[in-house]
């Protein structure tokens, strides 16, 4: 075949003939070295090499190992070992391994299509949204609920994943369709599911307390079966997807209502890409009528924690620090919070209550508190007791003067008889008091044994306070209640005579 340009020529003359490297083959000719690469390889190649296959120590055995998969792939490595040991195999079980993964036939698992029918389930989850809101340093969840027959959606945010968190989310969803539906699914969440085990699934005892109250059954996905949840992922991703990104909002309340407009405005009256259908026209048409009635029976989703009072007379919850009645020092309490506000429960008595904060390290004081606090310090009333114990009289001055002479703090001992005159009345103090004292004793730990455990009382709401000091600290006495009885004496006297005269 002749060669049309004579470059050509010249250049594999050169290059195949000669030996000439291409640098100069380039310098010759006059022309880029690109360019004699080009003509060069017009011609006829050098013949290429191939590299021998790679052996290992397997090599000899490779037919065998192949049988062995095709026959009976559950083989274990360490149980193909002995079968090769017994050939002359000198090598390891590492190597082994490696090859019979790549020999191993692979089983593509098939996922049926779940179908439900109209009012049979609903799947929950959460999913986590970061550090979004501004100033504050808690991370943002969306609480997504799905209906899996007509995919209608509910929608929250919220800063908390906690058990009360989530019951809140459920009453507001529940409440959002009208109804129950007969099984919830769950994804594996802790205030749901506890672990998985052989015996089965530990479920999370209070929410089956709510979910038996509520009507419904309790379903958890098996672990790593996102083809279980698909109904509630699916929402997850189209939130992230289509409501999520460039949203802009100023706090949790304005991104909740940005979202309550998107869920009933787009996300329910959008055609569903795989149904085809739009998710509300279907729960109002088919799904709605066939949910079960929402139980009316009330049930506590209160986040509920014990704690004991600090000698600061705070608690701490979530994060955070409230303050509570100073004479409450080292005593326990039981904290409940809910979405906007945390109490301070002492038995069925409410001793203290704070606006929740979502915050992170901040204390919450009431001035009534504080000012508690200072009336309690020594010396801030005249004898150095409060006046709740200044009427006591002759008791609390009996008491304090003994005190005064043993190792007890007067302070601690002023701060709890305050808190038992408040709680379980100044009376029932008094008379607490007059027995520890007629026994021997003194001591505030004595002074409530009596109150709680020999009387068997229970705290109760302290006075009204009507902000004036003189009316706040007046001290009626006890009414003389014998004179009722001369007149009951004087008025069966005239009955008597009247009926002697009859």
């Amino acid at each position: 075949m002749a060669i049309a340009d004579p470059r050509v020529a010249d250049a594999l003359k050169l290059y195949l003939v000669d030996g000439l490297a291409i640098r100069v083959i380039a310098r010759k000719l006059g022309m880029s070295r690109n360019t004699v690469r080009r003509l060069v390889g017009r011609g006829v190649s050098k013949p290429r090499t191939t590299a021998p296959p790679r052996t290992s120590l397997l090599t000899p055995y490779e037919t065998k190992l192949k049988t062995l998969m095709l026959e009976t792939p559950e083989l274990s490595a360490p149980a193909v070992l002995e079968k090769l040991r017994a050939d002359g195999y000198r090598g390891g079980v590492s190597i082994l391994r490696e090859r019979l993964r790549g020999l191993r036939p692979r089983e593509k698992e098939a996922f049926l299509t779940l179908d439900f029918k109209a009012g049979e389930a609903v799947q929950v989850d959460w999913a986590d949204f970061g550090f979004a809101l501004p100033g504050v340093p808690r991370r943002v969840s969306a609480f997504v609920m799905a209906l899996c027959h007509s995919r209608y959606l509910y929608l929250e945010f919220t800063l908390s994943q906690s058990m009360g968190s989530l019951l809140r989310c459920m009453e507001r969803g529940l409440r959002f369709f009208g109804g129950t539906t007969h099984v919830d699914i769950f994804d594996n969440m802790k205030t749901v599911v506890i672990q998985h085990n052989r015996d089965g699934i530990a479920f999370n005892r209070n929410f089956i307390e709510y979910a038996s109250s509520r009507g419904f059954a309790v379903r958890a996905c098996n672990v790593r079966r996102g083809n279980e949840k698909g109904r509630v992922e699916r929402p997850i991703g189209f939130v992230r997807s289509r409501f999520w990104p460039g949203r802009h909002f100023s706090d949790l309340m304005d991104l909740n209502v940005q979202a309550l407009a998107w869920r009933d405005d787009y996300a329910n009256n959008r055609v569903h890409e795989v149904t085809g259908k739009v998710p509300a026209l279907v729960f109002q048409h088919e799904e709605k009528a066939v949910l079960r009635p929402m139980p009316t029976t009330p049930f506590n989703t209160d986040d509920v924690e014990g704690q004991t009072v600090t000698k600061l007379f705070r608690v701490r919850f979530d994060k955070n620090t409230y303050s509570v009645p100073p004479g409450l020092v080292s005593q326990p309490v039981v904290v409940r919070a809910d979405d906007e506000w945390v109490r301070v429960m002492l038995g069925i008595k409410e001793v203290a209550a704070h606006r929740r904060s979502w915050l992170s390290g901040v204390d919450l004081e009431l001035s009534s508190h504080r000012a508690t606090a200072l009336e309690l310090k020594p010396g801030a009333t005249r004898d150095g007791l409060p006046p709740i114990l200044l009427r006591m009289g002759d008791v609390a001055a009996r008491y304090f003067k003994v005190a005064a002479a043993g190792t007890k703090s007067l302070h601690r001992e002023t701060v709890r008889l305050v808190f038992f005159a408040e709680v379980y009345g100044a009376t029932e103090t008094a008379d607490a008091m007059a027995e520890v004292m007629s026994s021997g004793h003194v001591g505030a730990d004595y002074v409530e044994y009596v109150l709680r455990q020999k009387k068997g009382l229970v705290p109760r709401a302290p006075p009204l306070k009507l902000g004036n000091p003189e009316l706040d600290e007046a001290s009626l006495p006890e009414p003389d209640l014998s004179r009722y009885d001369n007149l009951d004496a004087k008025r069966d006297a005239t009955c008597s005579a009247n009926e002697n005269d009859s």
